[in-house]
C-alpha cells in the first residue's frame, strides 16, 4: 500500500467508526457550521488545532500559515478573516504559535531561502527589529528564540487589532476577544501570552473613524 493509499483507507475506517458510535454525526455537521473560534495557527504538521484543543469538527475555523503570521497584503488570510468575523460571527480568534517554529528559526538566521520565502520570513525579522534590544540581551540561543516565538504571536494579534474587519465588528458587535498562544512541542501545553478584549483602543494612527 502507497503512503497516500494509506491516508485513504484511514479515513474509511476513522468514518465508519465515528459513524458506528454516533450514526446521526455527520448529518449534523453537513447543515450546520457555528464555530466560535477563529484559529490563525502555523501550517507545522505537530500542531494541529483540533488535536491539541480537544475540540470536534466544526467548533473552530482554521488558517494555517508559516509562524502563523497575519499579513496586512494576504488577501487568503483576510478573506478567512471576514468571513470568520463578518459571516460566523466569531466570538474569539486566536494566534497560535509553538516553540521550535521553523519559520521564526529561519528568521533569525541570514540565509538566503529565495524569493517567496524571504518575502515572507522578512516579517518575522522586523518583530525582531522592534523588539531587538530585549532579544539582543538574551544570551542563551534557545531562549532569545522562544522569546521571539512569543513576541511574533504578540505582533500578529496587534496585527489582527488594526484590520478594519475586526475594528467594525468591535464597534458594532463587542466581539471578538482576540487570544495570543504559543504552544509547547515538549510538553503538549498551551501558554497564553497576550490578549485584546474587544474594543481596546491602540494607537490612533490606526484606527478607522468611519465604520
Amino acid at each position: 500500500m502507497k503512503t497516500y493509499e494509506k491516508l485513504l483507507h484511514n479515513n474509511k475506517e476513522w468514518a465508519k467508526a465515528v459513524n458506528e458510535e454516533d450514526p446521526e454525526f455527520f448529518d449534523r455537521l453537513a447543515h450546520i457550521q457555528t464555530p466560535e473560534f477563529l484559529w490563525i495557527g502555523c501550517s507545522d504538521s505537530r500542531v494541529p488545532a483540533d488535536r491539541i484543543t480537544g475540540t470536534q469538527p466544526g467548533e473552530i475555523f482554521v488558517h494555517r500559515n508559516i509562524a502563523n503570521m497575519v499579513v496586512h497584503t494576504d488577501v487568503n488570510l483576510l478573506s478567512v478573516l471576514d468571513f470568520a468575523v463578518s459571516y460566523l460571527k466569531v466570538k474569539h480568534i486566536i494566534v497560535c504559535g509553538h516553540y521550535g517554529c521553523g519559520g521564526v528559526k529561519e528568521a533569525m538566521s541570514n540565509h538566503d531561502h529565495r524569493y517567496v520565502l524571504n518575502m515572507w520570513l522578512r516579517n518575522i525579522k522586523d518583530v525582531y527589529r522592534w523588539h531587538r534590544d530585549e532579544l539582543d540581551a538574551i544570551t542563551d540561543e534557545t531562549a532569545r528564540f522562544d522569546r521571539l516565538v512569543e513576541l511574533n504571536v504578540e505582533e500578529q494579534v496587534m496585527h489582527l487589532a488594526k484590520t478594519s474587519v475586526v475594528q467594525r465588528a468591535w464597534k458594532h458587535e463587542q466581539q471578538p476577544d482576540i487570544h495570543g498562544w504559543v504552544y509547547g512541542l515538549k510538553d503538549g501545553l498551551i501558554k497564553p501570552v497576550f490578549e485584546m478584549k474587544a474594543g481596546t483602543r491602540i494607537d490612533p494612527l490606526y484606527e478607522y473613524d468611519d465604520l
